[in-house]
């Protein structure tokens, strides 16, 4: 039996599945445990809120994957993967949480039961959700096997989307672009940045006609003022005030995927030196889409953009985007390749990127970004559609 409730249809999954295992060929893997929440999903069509606890993905070179976790979302796994009930395995809550006995000990008998004692298995070391007591157990319970760092090995195969993500993530972008306009027009002095944020996270779950919205993998980041020097503060019950800038980084979310789309409004009468840096951040944006092109590298991108940056006098360094797709909290990246002047992954149609070059000055922060499509020709496709410039409220 299988549930008609996964996002997608087996066909897709048995697609992923098979670039999976050329990977592991690659890698010499006789079997690959996957912990990363979304990799699980992208693999099984698991949707859930029980990271919290150990669960994972078994995957070997033949026959369905196996979706293993607590017993009680177990149901879950039946109500939302594609395989045979008989592929999705709970553990007893006596493991939860537990001084006594671990999760891994169960898991390890279900890799015995599967004649993988002596297997060389692949597990995702640099993972959040994949702890160093988990690995320490599981490697004392299997002290035959060699438990290898496969870390990225599942992400690596997200990095082109299907067309039927693709569809997903123009979902996601409608969402986006209604959220973005709702936070737009609602920020005006005085009012509360919590009842702000109350208004985005409506739009966003409210979604886009039949469209409904999911949650985002991270939560509204809208700082104002000096706090939007920083990149990652949230909110508090302060009121807006007038002659502030305030960022946006925001996401509509559809089945799991994401399109992240930042903009910023400034209550008043922007100072010269932020339109002179929302002037140069503007041209930078279209000199890095333009280099957004199939063939070319992430690094051009980088590189473009910050070549508008250093004619224009304006200090930028570090990473400008990275891969989206699906993904769970605590970040809608998808931790593989990096719109960086380091990195040379060679851009291939199907790949979205969160192109992010935020300017995050000595008293003031400026995030213009878009999610971007590398097309078959010619220069990345923006998939959000709001105008492209700092948004004036007096």
């Amino acid at each position: 039996m299988t549930t008609s409730n996964a996002p997608f249809s087996i066909a897709e999954y048995e697609r992923r599945l098979a670039c999976v295992r050329a990977a592991m060929a690659a890698a010499g893997l006789d079997a690959l445990f996957v912990t990363d929440p979304s990799n699980q999903a992208w693999l099984t069509g698991y949707d859930g809120w029980s990271f919290y606890v150990h669960q994972g993905v078994i995957v070997t070179m033949e026959d369905e994957p196996v979706w293993w976790g607590r017993h009680m979302d177990m149901m879950g796994g039946r109500r939302t993967c594609w395989m045979q009930h008989d592929n999705i395995l709970g553990y007893g809550d006596h493991f939860v949480q537990s001084t006594v006995v671990h999760p891994m000990q169960d898991l390890a008998r279900h890799l015995e039961g599967r004649g993988l004692q002596r297997a060389r298995i692949g597990v995702e070391m640099e993972n959040y959700y994949y702890s160093a007591k988990a690995h320490a157990v599981l490697g004392a319970e299997l002290p035959d096997a060699g438990l290898v760092d496969a870390t990225a090995l599942v992400n690596w195969q997200r990095l082109v989307k299907s067309s039927d993500e693709i569809a997903f993530i123009r979902k996601a972008a409608r969402i986006s672009e209604h959220v973005i306009r709702t936070a737009i027009d609602r920020a005006a002095p005085g009012v509360r940045k919590n009842d702000l944020v109350a208004d985005i996270l409506h739009a966003g779950i409210t979604g886009v006609g039949d469209d409904w919205g999911d949650y985002p993998a991270i939560v509204p980041l809208t700082p104002s003022g000096l706090d939007a020097t920083a990149a990652h503060l949230t909110w508090n019950g302060t009121p807006m005030r007038e002659g502030e800038a305030t960022f946006f980084e925001l996401s509509g979310c559809y089945r799991r995927y994401h399109a992240p789309l930042c903009r910023t409004v400034f209550l008043g009468t922007p100072p010269d030196d932020v339109r002179r840096v929302e002037a140069a951040q503007i041209e930078g944006i279209a000199a890095g889409l333009e280099a957004a092109r199939a063939g070319n590298r992430t690094c051009d991108i980088a590189n473009a953009f910050m070549a508008v940056m250093a004619r224009c006098g304006i200090e930028r360094s570090g990473r400008m985007g990275y891969p989206v797709g699906l993904s769970y909290p605590p970040d809608w990246g998808e931790r593989t390749a990096s719109i960086r002047s380091e990195d040379e992954t060679v851009l291939e149609p199907g790949m979205t990127f969160h192109f992010m070059p935020a300017l995050w000055m000595d008293t003031w922060g400026l995030e213009t970004t878009e999610t971007i499509l590398i097309r078959d020709d010619g220069p990345a496709e923006p998939l959000c559609n709001v105008e492209r410039k700092l948004f004036v409220k007096s």
